[in-house]
């Protein structure tokens, strides 16, 4: 197994990422600099995909030798985190809040919609446990403020904003896929057999009477602002 593949060890010290020095400690200067490595990190997984993020093919991105980004990345997790703390400072974090705090999570959420749409990556790489940087400490700040008027303790807010988040990563995450099977159209039209000939078998009423229910497909904003409003609207301030 190779350095940057294992899973092993202590995991991300956030002290030492967050607010060490990004430069290497010893030696001579430093020819390239860690916000050099980790944008080249997220150029690849937007073109590729996360799964393509290999330290090789990031020293390629800049003309380095591999064994040197290890003083910037000691490991894959360690990447991971910074280019998710990269993507994050793209997030605005002095945008109005009306005082309505259901309203302004709503705002929120379709900031981190359009954020991980630009980023198809970030929902999978958001699924494991990521040390938040400053500038997803900053937005997670915004959140907060937007969250007062809701007059919750402060591990509810934090709750609220995890629910949040994740919510919009999966369903980020299902638009991913259901724009690729709409490329298929033999696969979509093979699902759509599939489903008939269950809502046809007589096992499954509540599900026939669901899908002869009218309405075609809604447009991907529409479906993910009815989706939001029950999330949001349904939270409990009490």
């Amino acid at each position: 197994m190779s350095r940057e593949e294992s899973a092993g060890g202590p995991g991300v010290d956030p002290q030492q990422l967050w607010l060490g020095s990004d430069q290497p400690r010893r030696g001579r200067k430093p020819a390239y600099s860690r916000e050099v490595i980790t944008a080249a990190a997220v150029a690849l997984a937007d073109a590729e995909g996360l799964e393509a993020v290999t330290m090789r093919k990031v020293a390629a991105q800049v003309g380095a030798g591999v064994m040197s980004l290890y003083s910037y990345a000691p490991d894959k997790e360690t990447l991971l985190n910074l280019m998710v703390d990269h993507v994050s400072g793209e997030l605005p974090t002095a945008h109005p809040l009306t005082g309505d705090w259901r309203a302004d999570l709503k705002a929120i959420a379709r900031l981190q919609r359009a954020h991980m749409l630009r980023h198809p990556w970030l929902p999978a790489a958001l699924t494991t446990r990521r040390v938040p940087g400053p500038h997803a400490l900053a937005f997670l700040e915004r959140a907060l403020v937007a969250l007062r008027p809701a007059g919750l303790d402060g591990a509810a807010k934090l709750e609220i904003f995890a629910q949040l988040t994740a919510f919009v990563a999966g369903h980020v995450a299902y638009e991913i896929a259901q724009a690729a099977t709409s490329h298929s159209p033999d696969r979509a039209a093979a699902e759509a057999r599939y489903l008939a000939a269950v809502a046809a078998d007589g096992r499954h009423p509540e599900l026939a009477e669901a899908l002869a229910a009218p309405g075609g497909p809604l447009a991907p904003d529409a479906t993910f602002t009815r989706f939001l409003n029950r999330l949001v609207d349904g939270l409990d301030a009490d």
